[in-house]
């Protein structure tokens, strides 16, 4: 059904490029005609973060206003290369309707920007969230991060590597949570054309790993993929799940069956939630660890 769906919006896509009308993409079609959830909405649309016209973010808030909500800050994915928050409201003001006063940041993409630099983006819109985000009632101390295949990858990078946030001004312990969709996590060696272009000059390939960085001190993570995933393997979630566990953080592992490598991020939608429960189970973990790091007892690392 989703596979039919996405097939269909193509089509449609290919129709209107084909008619002179430019920027239409399968997701920015999907998410522009596609239910949306009624307990989310746009609050704040394009503020800036940093100087760059990349570093602009939007914020959906619960229609019902919660006191100091919990903030999710999700990152799309798109192979690092690609992407725009402006095609993924749909997932915004879904988790918004759950609770969430939610942040959507765009970043730098190559070949404009390389690792560390998108991460560096990721730290900067953190720290406007420290900021800002009291004003559309969440609290700037129950930060929970999450994102989509090289989304997930930054949200977990700068949940378990503390470095950037501590760059950017931030208190890592205001990071509760972790949750990631079909994200690579563990891909060493860099074999392929988008890990060589983006990672490639890393002076230390083992920094660029989430594995790397997984230990006692890492915030509980959710982690998700779908058994039919063949752009990022489901391995890289079961590779991290484990390393996590084995510090004895709190982990859920989830691997949905019959869902691809987008599917995950879809299921996030009105249209196609009944594919797998994907937005209530993250969602849940999300809520019950978002207060679960108490800043006054954590010792820095």
């Amino acid at each position: 059904m989703i596979k039919a769906l996405v097939s269909l919006v193509s089509l449609i896509c290919l129709g209107l490029t084909a008619l002179g009308l430019s920027g239409c993409s399968p997701l920015a079609l999907f998410d522009a005609l596609g239910p949306r959830d009624k307990g989310g909405r746009l609050a704040v649309r394009d503020a800036a973060y940093g100087t760059d016209p990349r570093q602009r973010l939007d914020v959906f808030v619960p229609t019902v206003p919660v006191e100091r909500a919990p903030v999710l800050v999700f990152f799309y994915g798109g192979s690092w290369s690609s992407g725009s928050k402006d095609d993924y409201a749909f997932a915004a003001q879904a988790f918004a309707a759950q609770g969430f006063v939610t942040v959507l940041p765009d970043y730098r993409l190559y070949p404009q920007a390389r690792f560390p630099e998108f991460l560096k983006d990721g730290a900067a819109a953190i720290a406007w969230v420290r900021d800002n985000i009291a004003a559309q009632g969440g609290d700037p101390n129950r930060i929970v991060l999450a994102g989509h295949s090289a989304g997930a990858y930054n949200a977990a990078m700068l949940g378990l590597d503390t470095e950037y946030l501590r760059q950017a001004g931030v208190d890592p312990r205001t990071v509760r949570a972790v949750a990631g969709l079909s994200g690579p996590y563990d891909f060493l060696p860099f074999d392929q054309k988008t890990s060589i272009e983006v990672f490639g000059q890393a002076p230390d390939p083992e920094a660029t790993q989430p594995v790397s960085f997984a230990g006692a001190h890492s915030p509980p993570t959710f982690l998700a993929t779908g058994d039919k995933d063949t752009v990022v393997k489901p391995r890289n979630t079961a590779s991290l799940a484990a390393r996590l566990r084995n510090a004895r953080v709190p982990v859920q592992e989830r691997t949905y069956e019959g869902l691809d490598h987008s599917d995950t991020l879809l299921a996030l939608s009105v249209s196609f939630r009944r594919k797998a429960p994907v937005l209530a189970e993250m969602s849940a973990f999300l809520h019950q660890h978002a207060g679960a790091r108490r800043l006054t007892t954590l010792t820095m690392h």
